[in-house]
């Protein structure tokens, strides 16, 4: 079954093939604690290895998508004179194994076969910024604030945005938020091209849900899985790369069921009805 570890910091919920993941501390505005990061990867393991589950939705609990880091477990490093990430060993490990780039904290959310949609419900800062920006599309509420937070806590960039930021945003914008540390609101965000549409936060869930479900009926899983694979990897590579390994996929992809059935779906002007072979 799905529920092997007991989830005291997460939701989950299926419907229509879709994962609903719910950051839920919302006592703590979903602050991020190492008991969180065990259950999230832990989950997302589940997720990916569930043929029943197409698309992954990221939310928060309440007010907050997440806030960063919990200011209790903050002190703690103080106390402890170091980090301490609070999270057992061996850790779950989704999406590793697709490429050594991205076998990492975050990053292997890249390794992943299936979209990752989040919808910034309320402030997202520090790690939870980091959290979103993995995502693969991002929907948000108006007048959210989100900020890299880092720099007023004597900290780096945290896990991967100085890579990420300026690959989404362009190096002159990204680097105002990381030098800044500035709070900035969810308006500016999709003007600089870090959220893709702002939606009411009575309806965000709901238009985050339908957009996800329309990709998936429209979309086979193979194209999603392989595109997705492919634009992560691109990050890394050259063009020639790029263009000789989709001509590979090309020659693979129209040899599978799907292919056929997006052709006949196509010319009998119907939705197709994918079997995921």
């Amino acid at each position: 079954g799905i529920l092997l570890m007991e989830l005291k910091t997460l939701l989950l919920e299926v419907e229509d093939s879709i994962a609903i993941v719910t950051l839920n501390r919302p006592k703590r505005m979903n602050a991020w604690t190492g008991r969180m990061h065990t259950e999230y990867r832990w989950l997302l393991e589940q997720l990916e290895g569930n043929p029943n589950v197409r698309a992954i939705v990221v939310t928060g609990a309440g007010r907050s998508f997440c806030v960063g880091a919990d200011s209790k477990a903050l002190e703690g490093h103080v106390e402890k004179g170091g980090y301490d990430p609070g999270t057992p060993d061996p850790l779950a490990e989704p999406g590793y194994g697709v490429r050594p780039e991205f076998d990492a904290s975050f990053a292997y959310h890249f390794g992943l076969k299936k979209p990752v949609v989040a919808a910034i419900n309320g402030p997202a800062a520090g790690i939870g910024l980091v959290l979103a920006c993995f995502a693969d599309i991002r929907f948000a509420a108006p007048g959210v604030k989100l900020t890299t937070a880092h720099g007023k806590l004597n900290l780096p960039a945290e896990y991967g945005l100085s890579w990420l930021l300026p690959r989404i945003i362009g190096l002159a914008r990204a680097n105002d938020l990381l030098f800044t540390s500035r709070i900035f609101l969810t308006e500016e965000a999709e003007q600089l091209g870090l959220v893709n549409r702002i939606v009411e936060n009575s309806s965000l869930l709901d238009e985050t849900v339908s957009y996800t479900r329309s990709m998936i009926e429209s979309v086979s899983p193979a194209s999603l899985m392989e595109t997705k694979r492919q634009i992560y990897t691109d990050l890394h590579r050259d063009v020639a790369q790029s263009v000789r390994d989709s001509e590979k996929l090309i020659d693979y992809m129209m040899k599978q069921n799907d292919y056929r059935e997006g052709v006949t779906a196509f010319l009998e002007k119907r939705s197709p009805k994918w079997s995921g072979d």
